[in-house]
């Protein structure tokens, strides 16, 4: 299970405000296509909510320990019936970043001129 300080738990809290659920745990529970759909969001997304149906807090709570372990990510919020959770995905990072790269080289860069007057 991945750790996060609190630094970075609060701000991954501010980014997770506005997102909708993406994946649901209802009666069936936690099963396992349930486990991969979560998998396979946190590949996409990194930072994911997940909405439980049901009112017991320690089935949830149950859940969200066992997503963090299985998934090998960080629990970021418990609030209510919904989950945050983190993972950060090293390939698309590094697809960020050469994204970021090749869009700084194909950028002219502007070169001062001087007025003379």
């Amino acid at each position: 299970m991945q750790q996060l300080n609190s630094a970075q738990r609060r701000e991954l809290r501010a980014q997770a405000h506005g997102l909708n659920p993406v994946v649901s745990i209802a009666e069936n529970g936690l099963a396992d296509s349930v486990l991969k759909e979560i998998d396979n969001c946190l590949k996409a997304h990194e930072l994911i909510k997940i909405r439980v149906y049901g009112d017991s807090r320690e089935d949830r709570i149950a859940y969200y320990e066992q997503i963090c372990a299985q998934l090998d990510a960080a629990p970021v919020q418990h609030i209510g019936k919904l989950l945050v959770i983190y993972r950060h995905n090293a390939e698309k990072a590094a697809a960020e970043a050469k994204k970021m790269q090749v869009m700084r080289t194909a950028t002219p860069r502007r070169t001062k001129r001087s007025h003379q007057g």
